[in-house]
């Protein structure tokens, strides 16, 4: 008897909670008169996109109620309000959602009301009734389970009244994939510009300030010998600096070339070339591999991101966290590549800080991968980086 109690009880919850929503749909009836009567003016047209934001979410917090008690999510299929105000105000209306939405909201006005005044006479009833029909003739309740199935049947047409059409759901995951694919391609884009400006700056500040000074010794050589009867200590040192300039040129160029795509990763693959990472960047880095060593390579612009993803961590540890050890992990997943550094820094890693993570993060997602940072404060940080690909 205890247990049918307290099983009606969160039944009562639910259709109480149902209840309060559906005089809340009534308030908002008033919202949506005002809405349709400000549409017809076209000043007034901006609010009928905010009318469809907060319709959504009051259906949305009506989902929410249902997977709490019946442990179903129903799914949510809607078109991405966004662009100018001519274009939210027609994806509004024309997004299926919406009509939707509003007949849901007509509808549990009446039967979220209903079922809960259906409900209040069987708690009198049955607290009384089942009391002695389980405590004399040692039957099961009869009343109080009826309130269950009266949550039972709310969570029922509220999950038919909300959940959308198939069509409807691989519209709107279109939708939202052409909405993240547009805001990757930016990244990737931004990414790609900060690039370039780094080789345009390492090139100008570096190799080509070395080649004006060697072409400025050669010259003054080549000057000192035509002229004849110069001191050939002088000749023999202008040479000595054209070739230092010469070889510092060659290894700026090296340099720039590392960072456009590592040779190493070409040399050794990518679990030697992280092995490198990790005896150069002070720390004491342990490197596990699970399966990416030895079988099919991954496409080089997938080997480059994970390379740089693990650089730009352990360089991240060293000069920031106060780690003194870290651990990458390399793990070779039916879909792609996965990586994980962790390091036993003080945490607090933050992408708005310059720290390099937000440049990794649009690497990662321009090759469609997924990145995540969890860094709590006092540690230990752990990057995640997934990175899709065919083996």
């Amino acid at each position: 008897m205890r247990e049918t109690i307290g099983r009606a009880d969160r039944a009562s919850m639910q259709l109480l909670m149902g209840a309060g929503l559906a005089l809340l749909s009534y308030v908002f009836v008033g919202v949506l008169l005002f809405t349709a009567v400000a549409s017809l003016i076209v000043i007034g047209l901006g609010v009928l996109p905010e009318t469809v934001l907060m319709l959504r979410r009051i259906a949305g917090l009506k989902r929410r109620q249902v997977a709490q008690w019946s442990g179903t999510r129903i799914p949510e299929a809607y078109t991405p309000l966004t662009g100018t105000l001519v274009q939210r105000v027609r994806k509004a209306v024309k997004d299926p959602g919406t009509y939707r939405d509003l007949r849901w909201l007509v509808l549990h006005f009446v039967y979220g009301l209903a079922l809960l005044y259906a409900a209040l006479p069987l708690w009198v009833l049955g607290v009384v009734v089942d009391g002695v029909w389980c405590g004399l003739l040692r039957r099961r309740a009869v009343l109080l389970p009826l309130i269950v199935r009266l949550a039972e049947l709310d969570a029922r047409w509220s999950r038919a009244l909300l959940k959308p059409s198939p069509e409807a759901e691989r519209n709107a995951e279109l939708a939202e994939r052409v909405e993240e694919l547009t805001q990757t391609r930016a990244g990737a884009v931004a990414a790609h510009g900060a690039e370039l400006r780094r080789i345009e700056r390492d090139l100008h500040d570096g190799t080509q300030a070395r080649l004006v000074a060697l072409s400025m010794r050669v010259g003054l050589a080549r000057r000192a010998h035509d002229q004849g009867g110069a001191d050939p200590e002088t000749v023999r040192g202008l040479l000595a600096d054209a070739q230092d300039q010469a070889e510092e040129a060659l290894t700026e160029l090296r340099h720039v070339v590392r960072g456009i795509h590592p040779p190493v990763l070409t040399d050794r693959g990518l679990v030697g070339a992280v092995r490198a990472l990790a005896a150069s960047s002070g720390l004491d880095v342990s490197v596990r591999d699970d399966g990416v060593e030895g079988g099919t390579r991954a496409p080089a612009a997938v080997e480059a991101a994970a390379y740089f993803a693990v650089a730009e961590a352990l360089t991240n540890a060293a000069k920031h966290s106060g780690a003194r050890r870290a651990g990458v992990e390399l793990v070779r997943a039916p879909r792609g590549l996965r990586l994980r550094v962790r390091d036993e820094g003080a945490g607090g890693a933050d992408e708005s800080g310059g720290s390099g993570l937000l440049g990794m993060r649009r690497r990662v997602a321009a090759l469609d991968g997924t990145m995540k940072v969890t860094s709590p404060a006092g540690g230990p940080t752990e990057i995640e980086v997934e990175l899709p690909c065919v083996w």
